[in-house]
């Protein structure tokens, strides 16, 4: 079975770990610059913690980089400085939500390293199993061959870094703008003193998904910087990338608000009329 090393092992890496774990495989990390709540997702999830980068590299056949996307390249950069770039036969998967831009950035500073596109659809497999991962690029079929034990789906696009990438952007889109498009009508609604017709009505149409837009805002620091990646990719294809600019603007504004304060792992049972309460900037 290989030995696997996931770089930043938060609430999916430490996820997808679980699964490999699983199936049999070695899962190994570092919480070297980790915060407290890394290290307790790590420890859940039954991942090898080894003291640094360097270690972890040194033991994998395969890395998982699995990091907000603004840390995509900072990553790579790293997994590359640390001695990465030397392994031969090493394979690194990106599984960033990321430009196919950046993904090209990604795979520069990984030069000399066999580089597999990924991105993930789907919460982690420790939450609800199912997630999809897709892959592209020459080594695609390696990170589809691991021993995911039916927790994860993965679907290999072709030999194109930079196709896996670009899904993401265009499910991505449509998965978190439509939750954005919901805060943002919540919190409208709210404000016009119309929220429960508006759920009302929105439930109607299966739209009514308040306990996502509580999820959400866990997350929104996060969605930020992929939103801005969105935009990018759009910009990439010849169209206009203010939507997705304003979508950055909305999810920067959710992450101000008393709504973000908590962990994505942490279940909130919230009324539409508390999520909107506490869609109120901090204090």
């Amino acid at each position: 079975m290989p030995t696997v090393a996931i770089v930043s092992a938060g609430f999916m890496g430490s996820g997808l770990g679980a699964a490999l774990l699983t199936g049999g495989a070695r899962v190994v990390t570092t919480l070297e610059g980790r915060s407290e709540r890394s290290r307790r997702l790590a420890e859940s999830a039954g991942l090898e913690i080894l003291p640094t980068l360097a270690d972890a590299l040194a033991a994998a056949d395969v890395v998982l980089s699995v990091t907000p996307p603004a840390a995509a390249v900072d990553a790579a950069r790293s997994i590359a400085a640390t001695g990465g770039g030397r392994r031969p036969g090493l394979v690194v998967a990106d599984l960033n939500a990321v430009s196919p831009g950046t993904m090209g950035r990604v795979a520069r500073e990984l030069d000399g390293v066999r580089v597999v596109d990924g991105s993930i659809s789907g919460p982690p497999p420790s939450v609800k199993p199912g997630a999809r991962i897709y892959l592209s690029g020459p080594d695609a079929a390696i990170i589809a061959g691991l021993p995911w034990a039916g927790m994860v789906e993965p679907v290999v696009l072709g030999d194109r870094v930079g196709a896996a990438s670009a899904l993401k952007m265009c499910t991505g889109s449509v998965y978190k703008g439509l939750m954005g498009l919901l805060t943002q009508a919540m919190r409208t609604a709210g404000a016009h003193g119309v929220l429960d017709a508006v759920v009302d009505d929105l439930a109607r149409n299966g739209l009514a998904d308040s306990d996502g837009v509580a999820r959400a805002a866990t997350k929104a620091h996060r969605y930020v910087d992929e939103m801005r990646e969105v935009s990018a990719t759009q910009a990439e294809a010849g169209l206009s990338p203010d939507l997705f600019a304003a979508m950055a603007a909305v999810f920067a504004d959710v992450a101000s608000t008393r709504l973000a304060d908590d962990d994505p792992e942490n279940d909130r049972d919230l009324t539409p009329a508390e999520i909107v309460a506490r869609l109120q900037k901090r204090e």
